[in-house]
């Protein structure tokens, strides 16, 4: 029954941008019954997927039904495919390895840097932490890899390779980067079956592929799906160049910015690995917008420096019966700005005699 009401639902909802402006630009949704008409050949990194298995069409309807249900989202994925896809298909095709696999990073993650699951995982290919490390991934409270396309992408190549020498076939190695390499080996040694679609897997994995698989018919025929995109309407590439930049000392990434004479946005646009408002001390390559004119590194030194000294003019001694918020209250600050020049936890106690930095109300408040 609840199937049924979705169906005239989405049924619905396609008459109803068939009559509208929508529909005389973007094309007539088609309907679902020609939709599901997959061609008798799909294949997953050249691996023939078997339709002509009941169950196995019927997974593959269902996951195609879903992903063609939420329109926003499958736009999003096209739109988004021209500024990222370029990225890892050049690293697919140096490592050799099968260009489908790009549709892994879409299905994890629709392609958005800093989207992360219940469990931990986070990034373009939602590596958990222990497994990102695993494939020397940088992870710690100022810096996380996953969410740096070129870096996890390196990564994602390697372990794909891994788990495909391993398992022997690319759909037993995508469901493993979902699953785990040693859970899809115990269910295969307990089931006497290595045929991806013959095994029970966890639910989730049982449909992985499908996922994966969807989001591929979509990107390679968008037309078919009522998806009728013009090139101006894709997200161009992310432009930028590359500077190495040195850091004595943990510094804060308002200095990074104006050294790139750009602001603080743009910097973290251009570099979601980094975390939070400081950099810490090392040496980085940094993104930067590509006409950053030469001489970051001074720029960078010069405005450490100032950085410094402001905070050394801008000390308060805690006193006996302050808080943070009677702190806030009495310099006409946010509280959450405190927290952010300090790099304190709301719950932490203060203490007679701890030293704050604080920018009063009118001073430089966007130097953290």
């Amino acid at each position: 029954m609840f199937f049924r009401l979705w169906v005239i639902g989405w049924l619905a909802v396609g008459l109803l941008f068939s009559g509208s402006a929508f529909a005389k630009d973007e094309g007539v949704i088609p309907p679902l019954h020609e939709s599901l008409r997959l061609a008798q050949t799909l294949t997953f990194c050249g691996e023939a997927v078997p339709l002509e298995d009941s169950d196995v069409r019927e997974r593959m309807e269902k996951e195609l039904l879903l992903s063609l249900w939420d329109r926003d989202q499958a736009v999003l994925w096209l739109k988004r495919s021209t500024r990222y896809l370029p990225v890892i298909e050049a690293m697919l095709s140096r490592s050799g390895l099968p260009d489908d696999l790009k549709y892994i990073a879409l299905a994890e993650s629709a392609l958005r840097p800093h989207v992360g699951s219940p469990k931990g995982a986070i990034g373009f290919w939602q590596f958990m932490p222990e497994t990102g490390r695993r494939y020397d991934l940088t992870i710690n409270k100022f810096i996380d890899q996953r969410r740096n396309l070129t870096a996890s992408t390196k990564a994602a190549v390697t372990y794909l390779s891994e788990l495909h020498e391993k398992f022997g076939s690319w759909s037993l190695a995508a469901a493993a980067f979902n699953m785990g390499e040693e859970g899809l080996q115990a269910e295969i040694l307990t089931q006497g079956v290595s045929n991806y679609y013959r095994l029970y897997l966890p639910l989730e994995t049982q449909r992985y592929l499908f996922r994966v698989l969807s989001a591929k018919l979509i990107l390679t025929q968008p037309d078919r799906y009522g998806f009728h995109l013009q090139d101006k309407d894709y997200y161009p590439p992310i432009m930028f160049t590359t500077v190495e930049l040195t850091s004595s000392e943990e510094t804060s990434l308002t200095v990074v910015a104006q050294a790139a004479q750009t602001d603080y946005k743009r910097i973290k646009d251009l570099n979601p690995e980094l975390r939070g408002h400081y950099l810490a001390a090392g040496t980085y390559t940094l993104a930067v917008p590509e006409n950053t004119p030469p001489g970051v590194q001074k720029r960078f030194n010069r405005g450490h420096q100032e950085w410094i000294q402001q905070r050394k003019e801008r000390i308060y001694i805690v006193q006996p019966g302050d808080n943070l918020s009677t702190i806030a209250e009495q310099f006409r600050v946010p509280l959450a700005a405190i927290l952010i020049w300090n790099r304190i936890d709301m719950n932490n106690l203060l203490h007679p005699g701890d030293r704050l930095v604080i920018y009063p109300n009118g001073s430089r408040t966007d130097s953290p």
